[in-house]
């Protein structure tokens, strides 16, 4: 029902129904914020999904491995030799991985020749150092990149692992002999699809020798690419 007239000053007025702008207004906001979260979600969902996804690959093959082996070993013989090595990536999740690898030594000397079958897996964690992301000024794991990869701070991957397997001969020629080490190490990519990878690694293992079954220690420094 309109609101009667009524005379101010000789002027003829009707009142009319004010809006509530308080109301409107929170509405408005409302439907505004509602708006711009759905927008955000839309940008930034694709972008946070990826990061999110660990896959399991289960006998991905590559990368493959060929090293070089620098061999110091204590016993049986006490002799420097090269050998060679070759891997394949057996299962891979994130930053996490294991290699099937063979490796073969041949010893030759004036007094004796002797040749070493070895295989084993060689589970690695990449990126280890990338767990020390704190404190958030001057991360730790950022000065340490730095320090020991210089400019190539941001390709290097750094890596932790274990060597578990056996050998032939083991001793007394009756079995494999045991193999169990530990290793660290940095692989470069240097080209699409080819790395350098380098690292240090220790094992101990039973051998036969001369028909005397023993312990022997290996350290070696390796050197070699990934593709």
């Amino acid at each position: 029902m309109p609101a009667p007239p009524y005379t101010i000053m000789g002027e003829r007025k009707t009142l009319r129904p004010v809006r509530d702008s308080s109301r409107f207004s929170t509405t408005h906001v409302g439907r505004s914020r509602a708006i711009l979260a759905a927008l955000l979600c839309a940008v930034c969902w694709p972008s946070v999904t990826p990061a999110q996804e660990v896959v399991l690959e289960l006998l991905p093959l590559r990368p493959f491995s060929f090293d070089v082996a620098l061999r110091q070993q204590t016993y049986a013989p006490d002799d420097r030799e090269l050998g060679i090595q070759a891997g394949i990536t057996a299962l891979k999740y994130g930053n996490l991985e294991v290699r099937a690898i063979y490796q073969f030594f041949s010893v030759h000397t004036p007094d004796f020749k002797t040749d070493q079958h070895s295989l084993y897996l060689n589970p690695r964690w990449n990126n280890f150092i990338d767990i020390l992301d704190f404190p958030k000024g001057w991360p730790i794991n950022r000065m340490l990149r730095h320090a020991l990869f210089g400019p190539l701070e941001d390709r290097a991957v750094p890596y932790l692992g274990l060597l578990a397997g056996g050998t032939m001969p083991g001793p007394g020629h009756d079995a494999p002999g045991h193999l169990i080490g530990g290793q660290v190490g940095v692989r470069f990519p240097v080209a699409r699809g080819l790395a350098v990878d380098i690292a240090v690694q220790y094992t101990q293992y039973g051998i036969d020798f001369r028909g005397e079954g023993g312990q022997s220690q290996q350290w070696l420094f390796t050197t070699g690419v990934r593709f």
